[in-house]
Parts: C-alpha cells; sequence; structure tokens
C-alpha cells in the first residue's frame, strides 16, 4: 500500500466506506427473510463487515499516524535548515515555472 499516491489512498479509503455501506443496506434489506441459508449468509457477512471496519479504521490509523510523523520530520528539518529548505523550494518553483511555460 505504500506505492499508492494520497489521492489513490483517499479515493480506496471512500470506496471501502461505501462496500460498507452497501453491505449494511443489504443485511437490512434482508432481515425479514429467516431461511436458514439467508440466516447464515447474514451471520457470516456480519462477521466479515465487523472485520472491514475495524480494519479500516486499524488502516486509517496508521495514515494519519504516518502523515503527522511527516509533517512533524518536515517541520524540524525545515526549523534546522531553514536556507536550505528556500533553495530547495525556490529550485522547485524555478523547475515548475519552466515546465508551465513550456506549454
Amino acid at each position: 500500500m505504500s506505492d499508492l499516491t494520497a489521492e489513490q489512498k483517499d479515493k480506496l479509503m471512500a470506496d471501502l466506506k461505501l462496500v460498507l455501506a452497501d453491505a449494511e443496506a443489504l443485511l437490512s434489506a434482508t432481515a425479514g427473510d429467516a431461511s436458514a441459508g439467508v440466516a447464515e449468509l447474514r451471520s457470516r457477512v456480519q462477521a466479515t463487515l465487523a472485520q472491514a471496519k475495524t480494519g479500516l479504521v486499524e488502516v486509517q490509523a496508521a495514515v494519519i499516524d504516518k502523515a503527522k510523523a511527516t509533517a512533524k520530520a518536515t517541520d524540524v528539518y525545515v526549523h534546522e535548515n531553514p536556507w536550505k529548505s528556500i533553495g530547495i523550494a525556490a529550485g522547485v518553483g524555478l523547475m515548475l515555472g519552466m515546465l508551465i511555460s513550456r506549454r
């Protein structure tokens, strides 16, 4: 999952939340069906949903922790190397300006 961009991770999280919501809606819609097969399927889906929700919360917490750690490390670096940071930012800005002006 480390190869995914932040935008891809956000989309994946949104998609997973949508799937969980749809599965919960499906469970609610079949609540009145008392046949043995449906009852067994409902219990398996409920268990899987519970695991998915737990996993989703854990992944979300890990991503948030990693983002906070990255922001903290960046802040420390900028405070310890202000002129180097300014030089890097200026270089990146110059390169972006050159790329944009070519179009």
